[in-house]
């Protein structure tokens, strides 16, 4: 068991509550992207027990995350918006130069590759156009709604393991974010049970796709990947602060997300 993934696990599953930000584009931050997607196909291969002992621990750390801190992080988000994001924005600012060096773009990126790039940053980019609005929260279930949840759940993780793309906005969007983290804060099984099998199929399907693409394409791959993380910070930038002594903590907090980037960037993409 590589137990050490219990703590990338918490970082993703914490991500994985915010609307804007993806658990992918952590994944690729903390340097297991390519490990994660292989893992999780070679779940069905012979070598299913050496894939499980990445992925339990890593489930693990997502579970806890997603249990015990998504009160915290809507609490900061409510309380404290501006810094909060402005964290995630230095975090994925400050480990860019990183996934360049990984794609080793000075030597494999050609013209087709940035355009690559600039599409992916393009398409993530105009989700901050979207006009996401809260719903109210679902108070009668029945087999529609269930189907409707079992759905969202499948759309929600296709987007997880894509950087740049948030799970948690795509919930948003289709209407029943408020539902599921009501249903996560109050254990409404029923609910999370549906939505969960969903998640579980999403992550399969789309890892599969992807995996195809590493595999077989994987500078261009990387390059839309690396657009993505890009676009995803036009999602995440709040604006400017209204006030003095936000801009200062946003400021600060910003700071803090490039020197956490410096840290995993020397620690996890280490030779």
């Amino acid at each position: 068991m590589e137990w050490k993934n219990i703590y990338r696990g918490l970082a993703m599953g914490a991500s994985d509550v915010i609307p804007g930000v993806s658990g992918g584009t952590i994944a690729v931050l903390l340097g297991i992207y390519d490990r994660l997607i292989a893992a999780i196909n070679g779940i069905t291969s012979k070598e299913w027990k050496r894939h499980l002992g990445f992925l339990i621990p890593l489930g693990l750390g997502m579970v806890i995350a997603i249990f015990l801190l998504a009160n915290i992080i809507e609490w900061l988000f409510e309380h404290y918006p501006d810094p909060t994001q402005f964290f995630f924005l230095g975090l994925i600012i400050g480990v860019l130069p990183y996934l360049f060096n990984q794609a080793d773009a000075k030597t494999t990126f050609k013209a087709k590759h940035f355009l690559l790039l600039l599409l992916g940053a393009v398409i993530i980019g105009s989700m901050a156009f979207f006009n996401a609005e809260e719903s109210a929260v679902m108070s009668e279930m029945n087999f529609s709604t269930y189907v409707l949840l079992f759905f969202s759940g499948f759309a929600g993780s296709a987007a997880m393991i894509i950087p740049g793309i948030s799970g948690s906005f795509v919930l948003l969007v289709i209407g029943v974010y408020v539902t599921v983290i009501e249903a996560i804060s109050n254990l409404y099984f029923d609910i999370i049970i549906v939505t969960g099998l969903g998640i579980a199929v999403g992550i399969l399907v789309m890892s599969k796709i992807i995996h195809y693409f590493l595999t077989n394409h994987h500078s261009a791959t990387f390059a839309l990947i690396i657009g993505l993380v890009i676009g995803s910070t036009v999602v995440i930038f709040p604006g400017w602060a209204g006030t003095f002594p936000i801009m200062i903590a946003s400021i600060l907090t910003f700071a803090a997300g490039l020197a956490v980037a410096y840290i995993l960037g020397r620690v996890e993409y280490k030779e």
